[in-house]
């Protein structure tokens, strides 16, 4: 079975950077289409960005020119990075792997955006 881990969240201040990482564990499985979705207190999860195994991605409007998405779902490995943070980009992110109609979700990293 495979299961997808996160990393790299953290606590930075506004106008600050951090870089999330997602790989996979266990069984070797090929994605379709992968991303990074989160979820704020109280607030619906929601998608940030995608990246497909064609490299086509695609970005939340509240985060485009902000943060990148990079990475190979084929290879099962997606990376955020994220610039000019904000206080309202506080959440916890999830990684999302897509294969054959099934989603795979990581347990999450926190993110707080705070001075």
């Amino acid at each position: 079975q495979v299961q997808l881990v996160e990393s790299g969240g953290g606590l930075v201040q506004p106008g600050g950077s951090l870089r999330l990482s997602c790989v996979a564990s266990g069984s070797t499985v090929t994605f379709s289409v992968m991303g990074w979705y989160r979820q704020a207190p109280e607030k619906l999860r929601e998608m940030v960005a995608t990246i497909t195994t064609r490299s086509s991605t695609n970005y939340a409007g509240s985060v485009k020119g902000r943060f990148t998405i990079s990475g190979d779902p084929a290879k099962n490995t997606v990376y955020l990075q994220m610039n000019s943070l904000k206080p309202e980009d506080t959440a916890v992110y999830y990684c999302k792997g897509q294969v054959y109609g099934v989603d795979v979700w990581g347990k999450g990293t926190l993110v707080t955006v705070s001075s």
